[in-house]
C-alpha cells in the first residue's frame, strides 16, 4: 500500500511540474503581461470627459499613474473625486491650455519637476466645428449653404484646426526627452504617443462638418509623419493614432452628467452602424491598452468604429 501511495505521489508531482513548466513557458502571453501598464506614467489631454476620460479610467484601473490635463479645473477635479479613489493607479489633475505653446512649455516644466519619464502620452483635447447642410437641389443653394452662411468663416476653420492639429505636434515634440527616458526606466518598454483622431477623417462624407473632418484627416497624417521622423532618428518612441467612430462625449451629445459622462441611445444607431450601437467605454479602454502595451505597433491608425467606415464608405 505504501508503494502504491509513493508511486501516486511521484506521478502527481510529475504532473504538477509539467503543468507548472507549461504555465511558465506561456506566462508571457497572459493578459496581465500582454496589457501591463502597472507603474507606468501617463498624461492625457482633454482627460476631463468623453474619450479622454475613458482612456484615463483604462490606464488608472490597470495601475498607471495618470495626469489629466484640461482648461476646466472644475471638470478635472470632478474626475479625480469620482474616479480617483480606491483604484490600483492614480489620477492627478493639471490645469493647462494645450492650444497655446507657452502653456505646453509650462506644462512640460511642471510635469518634469514631478516625474523622471513619461511612458504614455494621449493627445485627445480639441473642439468640434459648425455644421452645414450639404444637400441642395441647385448649385446656388449649395453655395448659399456652404459659402454664404454666416457660420462659414476663415476664423472658424483656423480655430478648429488650431485646436485639433498643432497641439498634437507641439505636445509630442515638447515631451520627446521624457518619452525617451521611459525606455531607460522600464526595460523593454518604449514611450508611446497615442493621438485621438476620428473616423470622420477617413470617410468620403463631410458629415456636415468640413473643418472638423479635415482636421481629423490631418491628425492621422501628422501622426504618421511624427512616427517616421522619430524612428529615422533611432529614438525608442512609438506614435500611433486611434480613429473612433460614434462614441458618447460632450462633442457628440452636447454635454455630460454629474459624473462627467455622456450618453447616446442605442436605438438611434441600430440601422446606421453594423455593430448596431454607439461605442462603449470598454471599446476605447481595450484599444488604449493595446496601443499602450504593444511594442510592435508604430506609425499606424487603429480604427475602432463598429464598422461605421464600412457603412459610410471611404
Amino acid at each position: 500500500m505504501e508503494k502504491v501511495t509513493s508511486t501516486t505521489q511521484r506521478f502527481s508531482r510529475k504532473v504538477g511540474d509539467a503543468i507548472q513548466e507549461g504555465t511558465d513557458r506561456s506566462s508571457h502571453v497572459h493578459t496581465k503581461n500582454l496589457f501591463d501598464v502597472q507603474g507606468r506614467v501617463a498624461l492625457v489631454t482633454g482627460g476631463g470627459s468623453g474619450i479622454g476620460l475613458m482612456a484615463t479610467q483604462a490606464l488608472a484601473m490597470h495601475g498607471a499613474k495618470v495626469y489629466i490635463v484640461g482648461r476646466s479645473q472644475e471638470k478635472l477635479d470632478k474626475v479625480v473625486e469620482t474616479y480617483g479613489k480606491t483604484i490600483p493607479g492614480e489620477i492627478i489633475a493639471l490645469n493647462y491650455d494645450v492650444s497655446r505653446k507657452d502653456q505646453i512649455d509650462a506644462l512640460y516644466q511642471d510635469f518634469s519637476s514631478r516625474e523622471k519619464c513619461l511612458c504614455i502620452l494621449i493627445n485627445n483635447a480639441g473642439i468640434g466645428s459648425n455644421t452645414f447642410e450639404t444637400k441642395a437641389s441647385t448649385p446656388e443653394e449649395m453655395k448659399q449653404n456652404l459659402f454664404l452662411s454666416p457660420n462659414a468663416t476663415f476664423e472658424e476653420w483656423t480655430s478648429v484646426y488650431q485646436s485639433l492639429v498643432p497641439q498634437l505636434y507641439f505636445m509630442t515634440t515638447a515631451f520627446l526627452p521624457l518619452l525617451a527616458h521611459s525606455t531607460e526606466r522600464h526595460l523593454g518598454y518604449s514611450g508611446t504617443v497615442i493621438n485621438i483622431a476620428s473616423a470622420s477623417g477617413m470617410i468620403k462624407s463631410a458629415q456636415h462638418h468640413f473643418a472638423y473632418s479635415t482636421a481629423k484627416a490631418a491628425t492621422i497624417h501628422l501622426s504618421r509623419l511624427l512616427s517616421s521622423e522619430i524612428a529615422d532618428n533611432g529614438f525608442k518612441i512609438r506614435v500611433n493614432s486611434i480613429s473612433p467612430g460614434v462614441f458618447p462625449s460632450e462633442l457628440t451629445t452636447g454635454g455630460s452628467d454629474d459624473t462627467q459622462k455622456s450618453h447616446l441611445s442605442k436605438e438611434t444607431f441600430e440601422g446606421r452602424i453594423p455593430a448596431g450601437r454607439p461605442g462603449k467605454d470598454e471599446d476605447i479602454a481595450s484599444t488604449i491598452l493595446f496601443c499602450a502595451a504593444n511594442q510592435y505597433l508604430n506609425g499606424q491608425n487603429v480604427v475602432i468604429d463598429g464598422g461605421y467606415t464600412l457603412a459610410a464608405g471611404m
